[in-house]
């Protein structure tokens, strides 16, 4: 493992993870990897929340991760992997608040009317979140502190020269020059937008960012 995303959801992380694989650092271990083999992701992420974390059989065939449930255990995953980069995704407190409020949250709230099939997964998103400090009951201020609190807890828990706090929207400059790679021709990717977030989530493969 090369390089861990510790932004939580919403903040560019499917964004952050095409960026990534364009770059050679892929694949790249997403919440998506888990949507779609939730039998054998859910159950590791749980052995996580518990404190019996097995990162070789999470991340196996891996080489970057992002997104939560990634997001959530950046001083575990420092402590595993002393050498790795970590990129804190982040943007605006408040447009970020709007962002998940109608998305994630909305979905995690609304979960006892969801199948029950998908309910190991929600109940896992619910712990891995709550580790994060997040709850989606929380008011809009709750969230927007909360969101700034992260991102300290973050920037105190990695050493600064393995820590690249990012914006999507600044492009691939200072991710290529953190990362120490050529800068790719072609444009920035941006990806799943709120509109493509339920797209995803009514095909069973939700990804959680923007």
């Amino acid at each position: 493992m090369q390089v861990f995303g510790a932004g939580v959801g919403r903040t560019g992380t499917m964004s952050l993870r095409t960026a990534l694989q364009q770059l050679g650092l892929g694949p790249c271990y997403h919440m998506e990897v888990v949507l779609n083999n939730p039998a054998v992701h859910v159950p590791l992420w749980n052995a996580v929340v518990a404190g019996q974390a097995d990162w070789s059989a999470i991340y196996q065939g891996q080489q970057s991760a992002v997104d939560w449930p990634t997001a959530s255990f950046y001083p575990e995953l420092h402590a595993a992997f002393p050498h790795a980069k970590f990129v804190l995704t982040h943007r605006d407190p408040d447009s970020w608040v709007a962002s998940i409020s109608e998305t994630i949250f909305t979905a995690l709230l609304s979960r006892d009317d969801a199948p029950a099939e998908a309910q190991p997964w929600l109940d896992m998103c619910m712990k891995v979140i709550a580790r994060s400090g997040f709850d989606p009951a929380m008011s809009k201020d709750e969230l927007a502190a909360r969101f700034f609190a992260h991102t300290e807890a973050v920037k105190a828990a990695i050493p600064a020269k393995q820590l690249l706090l990012f914006q999507v929207k600044e492009g691939w400059g200072p991710l290529c020059e953190f990362l120490g790679v050529e800068t790719p021709a072609t444009e920035f990717p941006r990806t799943n937008d709120r509109a493509q977030f339920w797209q995803l989530l009514e095909d069973g493969g939700a990804t959680v960012e923007e």
